[in-house]
């Protein structure tokens, strides 16, 4: 009987601490917000700044958290070594970015420089994550779900050093775009060049995969092997095939973001992976994990958010540099987002049988 009472305490107090903190982050929020309006610290100019900056870098963790969320919906596993396959995208952009600049061909034809940039970290990307699929996770796809995340983890570390062995530690500088530098008008307001590219760029990705997986064969098959495994493979669907595929896709999709990321911040190297990594698997849980539409949503929201909030929230409380607690504010609405609504802003499309 005192166990029972003293569960029901600890409850309690749970349950108390749980809501203090919600109602402490929304009078933050709330009173941060107020009085950074009311002080009119920051111009127009420079919220449409903020704004655009974050849906640029949004789009950005769309295109990541697509991966995490893909695999998840086919095998109920995450993928931390994404955020590594990310970083290899990166690298294969900026080897052949460099090529094409030293040649000339970079500064002549910017646009297609720009494309085959993209297009070598897709591939590079891609390649690797087959061998970590084939390597790391197809041995293990009857085992105990925390063996494949061990294994995960594992991979992460593995491809982290082994780009430091080859690489090293140092900081690799992107080249200079001189077609990427400088502004656009926009509704009469100046956005920068490479931010509107990366943005464009992001949102026509996301774009094809979304028309691929709702519209095509192989969209459809993904969606059964998804739905469930056993029953799409006596539907004649090949579900090694379409699992490979999937990795594909998604780490197609990390390799694009690679490029696209480092063109924004025009640097690399052997640790890349692990911010953009944590912060796309955010925007996944955030938007629902398993959820197509979901991780695109919970990619800009978190941007938006990132770039926004430190001004927005912290500023008028007398921070003095809250910019450097952009992170914080990315997790804590994670965990806002997990205490009011678990299933994530667009909710999990969760199959009836496991």
């Amino acid at each position: 009987m005192r166990t029972s009472f003293g569960e029901r305490l600890l409850d309690l107090a749970v349950s108390g601490f749980l809501w203090g903190f919600r109602i402490l982050i929304i009078v933050i929020v709330v009173l941060g917000t107020f009085f950074t309006i009311k002080n009119g610290k920051y111009t127009g100019d420079q919220w449409i700044d903020f704004v655009v900056f974050g849906i640029s870098q949004g789009s950005i963790y769309a295109l990541i958290a697509l991966g995490y969320t893909m695999v998840y919906g086919i095998l109920r596993m995450i993928n931390f070594a994404h955020g590594e396959i990310f970083m290899t995208g990166a690298f294969g952009g900026y080897f052949m970015a460099t090529w094409l600049t030293g040649i000339g061909f970079m500064d002549q034809y910017p646009v297609f420089g720009l494309i085959l940039a993209i297009l070598s970290g897709m591939i590079i990307s891609t390649l690797i994550a087959l061998l970590v699929e084939r390597i790391a996770y197809r041995p293990l796809r009857g085992a105990p779900r925390l063996v494949p995340l061990i294994s995960a983890i594992g991979a992460s570390f593995f491809l982290q050093y082994t780009f430091r062995g080859f690489f090293g530690p140092g900081v690799y500088a992107y080249p200079a775009m001189t077609a990427l530098d400088g502004k656009w008008d926009v509704l009469g307001y100046g956005v920068l060049k490479v931010q509107i590219i990366v943005a464009i760029a992001a949102f026509i990705m996301m774009g094809i995969l979304y028309s691929l997986v709702m519209f095509t064969k192989i969209g459809k098959a993904m969606r059964a092997v998804s739905e469930d495994k056993n029953v799409a493979a006596l539907m004649g669907i090949d579900v090694n095939r379409i699992i490979v595929t999937t990795f594909a896709i998604g780490a197609a999709m990390a390799g694009a973001a690679g490029v696209l990321y480092a063109l924004i911040y025009r640097q690399v190297n052997c640790f890349t992976g692990f911010t953009p990594g944590i912060k796309a698997f955010t925007a996944a849980v955030l938007g629902g994990i398993g959820n197509i539409p979901g991780a695109m949503v919970g990619g800009l929201v978190l941007g938006v958010i990132e770039s926004v909030g430190p001004a927005l929230f912290l500023d008028s409380l007398g921070i003095p540099r809250p910019y450097q607690l952009k992170d914080a504010i990315a997790y804590t609405v994670l965990v806002m987002i997990l205490l009011f609504r678990p299933s994530g802003i667009l909710g999990e499309r969760v199959s009836k049988k496991a």
